[in-house]
């Protein structure tokens, strides 16, 4: 019922060309993953161009997940700012948080961006960081394109059978985002240790001296 209900709506969108596939993908309950291949179909019917699908379907993809991102940013981090002590979130943990966003967002908007049911839910955690905008939205940009490319020339390729693309690119799209994060964290504890040996070997010669 739900499915055919967003197929419905998606199908109305196709009425409006290259903007209706922008404004399909600015509504995050939309799924990207319906969307673009079938744009990717519709290309291969002739009625739109591959690359205009491709730039709009990016742009949408990108001001879509904005909008959750306010929503952490002015909704949600207000109440926790109010509210959090109530579930045990400390100040120094939201300080914290903030810290590792500030140096660290960038990564995180991106990577997730390739972890399916990760991928919209990310924007409001980094909203209620404040993240920088500019860099939510570049990282998110430079996730967008190349997942947009390859949901669009999938559905392209498969055509009638545009609704295998979902399974197809998030059988690979896992590993790859997965694969990010472990290296992220990998990247993070050798950091951590190299810090930890620099402030020893300070303290070292501190205590000699």
């Amino acid at each position: 019922m739900m499915e055919q209900l967003i197929l419905d709506l998606v199908n109305w969108f196709k009425d409006l060309s290259y903007i209706g596939i922008f404004l399909a993908l600015c509504i995050e309950f939309i799924p990207a993953e319906v969307v673009l291949p079938l744009s990717g179909f519709w290309v291969s019917e002739g009625d739109m161009r591959f690359w205009g699908v491709v730039i709009a379907g990016s742009l949408g993809g990108v001001v879509g997940p904005l909008t959750l991102y306010a929503l952490g940013r002015f909704g949600g981090r207000p109440f926790i700012e109010k509210y959090g002590k109530y579930f045990f979130i400390k100040e120094d943990s939201l300080r914290k948080a903030d810290a590792f966003f500030e140096k660290h967002g960038a990564f995180v908007a991106f990577s997730a961006r390739f972890l399916p049911g990760v991928r919209t839910i990310i924007s409001i955690p980094c909203g209620m960081a404040k993240m920088n905008v500019w860099a939510f939205s570049l990282y998110t940009l430079l996730a967008m394109a190349p997942i947009t490319f390859f949901y669009v020339y999938l559905g392209v390729k498969l055509g009638q059978n545009w609704a295998d693309v979902k399974g197809i690119l998030n059988e690979y799209m896992l590993p790859f985002g997965m694969a990010l994060v472990i290296g992220f964290i990998v990247y993070l504890l050798i950091k951590r240790k190299k810090n930890k040996e620099k402030t020893e070997s300070i303290n070292d010669f501190m205590t000699k001296k």
